[in-house]
């Protein structure tokens, strides 16, 4: 039993994103920003998306990976710290007591003997469009529409 759970959420609606062949795309539609998280980032995403606390989602990744426990934590940490810090995802904290959720995982090791290269996480981010994606679809384009902008802008 752990004494603090953590909630994750996303940060919605200024947050929206789409999983597309393994890659999650984030886009911060308040800051015209968009992001990119491939492989263990993605996997990580996934987790904070469902609602799945940190140690299960570490639990997971120590299970899948090739890496040190302590490896995988610290990234996961820092990601889960850059998604807070670009404004990605909400944590809010409860004083809960909630039970470690290990034995789903134990019988998903025993299928899966070989572990996957792990590599640590990273949050690419773009800021190209942010113009654009930041542009009021109503009230800041002309007659054409999205994504053509009023002149005076």
């Amino acid at each position: 039993m752990i004494k603090t759970s953590e909630n994750f959420r996303i940060n919605s609606p200024k947050v929206v994103h789409e999983m597309i062949d393994g890659e999650v795309v984030i886009v911060n539609l308040e800051r015209g920003d968009y992001y990119s998280l491939v492989k263990a980032g993605a996997e990580i995403w996934e987790g904070l998306t469902k609602g799945i606390s940190r140690v299960d989602i570490m639990e997971n990744m120590v299970q899948r990976y090739d890496a040190s426990r302590e490896n995988i934590e610290t990234a996961i940490d820092d990601l889960i710290e850059k998604l807070e810090l670009e404004e990605l995802i909400i944590i809010e904290k409860t004083d809960e007591s909630i039970p470690l959720n290990t034995t789903n995982n134990q019988s998903e090791t025993k299928a899966n003997t070989e572990k996957l290269s792990f590599e640590i996480p990273t949050l690419q981010k773009y800021t190209d469009m942010e113009e654009l994606l930041a542009l009021d679809p109503i009230h800041e384009v002309d007659e054409m529409g999205w994504p053509n902008a009023k002149q005076d802008l």
